[in-house]
């Protein structure tokens, strides 16, 4: 059984399906002798097998995810009954142990292809769908919820990078550096959320959106779940959504000016930062960024052109 490639330094040895079992088997003695599959993902925070036919077991790759577990198993049994798709059903935990450093999950199998390797077809249906989505997780109560990484100011993610990858990539002439740094610096101009903390799902990129034929389906991956500025779940118009289908997104998702300007400005930062980051590691992550930057400071040029 293969075994999944390393992204994150300090990533625990490969794990491969001998692994699973071996956990499973110990952790879960009713599951013992089913049998395990790897689950091709271009995600950077989990290793995912399949387990029999009905079950996926998703084990961390870094520190920083192992405490997606808790939260997981935590909110996802409330935020789901109100949720107008499909999301993942936790059904089993795993502490830390010898062979593995950090706590797991056991959810139910989702059925359908991830938008990376299976684009969806029917872009309009799944604007609608997904920024419904986003409207109804905004609805439930935010009350105690955990802050998501992605619920803060834009700069409290890049970290000041940004000027940086912007030089990188014009001496390499891939962008435009006048209109990137125009585009950042009206990003640091805009109003930030001034409401109280609501639900976002904090990563509804192409990879944690499932398609059935062609429609979409399911949202998963529920780690960067959290409160904050629902500016980050729009992200989704430049990473995945067309100039035709992006305004069947935000009439969905119910959002004002502000936010949507916040939103593009998540996208040119995510799209730079990521692809920079990425574009040795993860070719299948890159891509989404530059096709996410190119989005965004497209619709930017156009709205400050006379």
């Amino acid at each position: 059984m293969a075994a999944t490639p390393t992204v994150h330094p300090g990533e625990p040895p490969a794990v491969d399906g001998e692994l699973v079992a071996r956990l499973v088997a110990g952790r879960f003695p009713a599951w013992a002798g089913l049998p395990v599959r790897a689950v091709r993902s271009a995600g950077t925070d989990n290793t995912m097998f399949r387990l029999g036919d009905d079950l996926v077991v998703r084990l961390p790759r870094a520190a920083h995810a192992a405490g997606h577990v808790e939260k997981e198993q935590r909110w996802l049994p409330l935020l789901a009954p109100h949720l107008p798709l499909d999301v993942p059903v936790p059904v089993g935990r795993a502490a830390a142990g010898p062979d593995f450093p950090w706590p797991w999950s056991v959810y139910r199998w989702l059925d359908g292809d991830d938008a990376y390797d299976a684009p969806l077809t029917d872009l309009a249906h799944a604007a609608v769908a997904l920024g419904r989505f986003g409207a109804a997780l905004r609805a439930v109560d935010a009350h105690d919820g955990p802050a998501s990484f992605r619920g803060g100011h834009v700069t409290s993610w890049e970290q000041g990078q940004l000027p940086r990858v912007i030089r990188d990539f014009a001496a390499e002439g891939l962008i435009d550096a006048g209109l990137a740094t125009a585009s950042w610096e009206a990003v640091l101009r805009l109003p930030q959320w001034e409401g109280p903390p609501v639900w976002v799902h904090g990563d509804l990129l192409p990879g944690n959106l499932l398609g059935r034929d062609g429609r979409l389906g399911a949202v998963i991956d529920f780690g960067g779940v959290g409160t904050g500025d629902p500016a980050c779940d729009t992200m989704p118009a430049w990473t995945l959504f067309t100039a035709d289908t992006r305004p069947l997104f935000r009439e969905a998702a119910r959002v004002d000016d502000a936010t949507w300007a916040r939103g593009r400005g998540w996208a040119l930062a995510w799209g730079l930062v990521t692809e920079h980051y990425y574009r040795e590691t993860n070719p299948v992550l890159a891509a989404v960024a530059r096709r996410t930057r190119t989005e965004a400071l497209a619709e930017y040029a156009a709205a400050v052109t006379p």
